[in-house]
């Protein structure tokens, strides 16, 4: 295990519950300060051994951000989420009539794209560490 492996398959849980509809069962308060960063840190330090503080500060700001990401474009592809419902009355009122599963679905390649770029980040975190 190293962090970015250990980040990696929490964004991809993140995304996954929220694109079924829990998007408050993880979270910064809850699931990343008191348990995937410091999983994460102790991945980088199996490996490297003691990390300096930026390290460790990188390592923490990486499991923050896989959380936001994961919420931000995993949550559009359920299709009673208050954003969803958001689109689809803005674009009523002005004419457009549009389903919300539909919007959901247009969701699902910016979720997959979202997830292929921030992967890539956290992967990267293991050479940088």
């Amino acid at each position: 295990a190293t962090a970015g492996r250990v980040l990696l398959v929490y964004l991809a849980l993140r995304q996954a519950t929220s694109a079924l509809g829990l998007v408050s069962l993880g979270g910064h308060a809850q699931m990343v300060r008191p348990l995937v960063a410091p999983m994460a840190e102790g991945a980088a330090e199996n490996v490297h051994g003691e990390l300096p503080g930026p390290t460790r500060e990188r390592i923490r700001a990486m499991a923050a951000a896989s959380d936001n990401v994961g919420v931000f474009f995993g949550e559009d592809v359920f299709v009673a989420i208050g954003s969803i419902l958001l689109i689809r009355g803005f674009l009523e009122q002005n004419g457009i009539l549009v389903e919300p599963l539909m919007l959901a679905r247009w969701a699902i390649p910016t979720a997959l794209v979202a997830f292929a770029v921030h992967g890539t980040r956290v992967l990267r975190l293991d050479r940088q560490v």
